[in-house]
């Protein structure tokens, strides 16, 4: 089992940034790959990022590359996404998942949210013009 808890939402104008922190509990966290995903308001669920389980992989949803960053830590057991230069557009539910896989599998495209099997309770990210 592997709780995961999303914290650092919250109301920026557009052009601001935020920071979006994902605190693990299990030490298993470390042999999986993570990712964030987000729900704009009426619509499903989408792919943000995705880092693999040692850190050296990444891949990002063609609407926020160049601008969001993704990393973790794994001795904290942690796994962030920077936010900048924020547009409306990217107002959303916040959600931080870990993968029953490690990542780094150039065949595998880590954005399907069927490959996340433990999942935050999300945190709301609501960008002003």
């Amino acid at each position: 089992q592997v709780d995961l808890e999303e914290s650092g939402g919250g109301l920026v104008q557009a052009g601001g940034s935020l920071r979006l922190s994902c605190a693990a509990s299990e030490r298993t966290f470390r042999g999986q790959a993570m990712g964030w995903f987000r729900q704009p308001p009426g619509k499903e669920r989408e792919f943000v990022a995705y880092i693999d389980w040692s850190g050296t992989s990444t891949d990002y949803a063609e609407a926020v590359k160049g601008r969001f960053t993704i990393s973790r830590d794994n001795a904290k057991n942690t796994v962030s996404l920077q936010l900048n230069s924020l547009k409306p557009e990217d107002t959303a539910v916040y959600y931080c998942a870990a993968s029953y896989l490690q990542g780094g599998e150039s065949a595998i495209y880590y954005g399907s949210l069927d490959l996340y099997d433990f999942w935050g309770q999300g945190t709301q990210v609501t960008v002003t013009v």
